[in-house]
């Protein structure tokens, strides 16, 4: 009975610290007036709710009202007055799709 407790919590323990497959770090470039502009995203899974940031050159944006459902999440990112909504979906392990106004971005996962 005492081995099957710990075999029971050893199972729970790894189950609650499990990593969602849309956290790390992804890369993915978008083509602009001025050139190719590279963009970098870290994500953080919490429950239901995305937390983390968008990278460029010319800085960091942190993610708002992010939200995940299942293998598709969604943000916002303001920056100067101006708000950007995004939705995107894991299509893969090591790939996500964000579409917004701006249009369709792959990211790739950054190993």
């Amino acid at each position: 009975m005492k081995t099957v407790l710990i075999a029971l919590f050893f199972v729970g323990s790894l189950t609650a610290f499990a990593q969602n497959p849309i956290d790390g770090e992804w890369k993915g470039s978008r083509d602009t007036p001025n050139g190719t502009m590279e963009i970098n995203y870290t994500f953080k899974v919490e429950g239901t709710e995305l937390k983390g940031e968008l990278e460029t050159q010319f800085g960091e944006v942190p993610l708002e009202n992010g939200q995940v459902d299942g293998k598709k999440f969604s943000y916002r990112i303001s920056f100067n007055d101006f708000s950007i909504e995004s939705k995107g979906e894991l299509v893969t392990d090591d790939e996500i799709i964000i579409r917004n106004e701006m249009g369709e971005m792959t990211l790739k996962r950054v190993k």
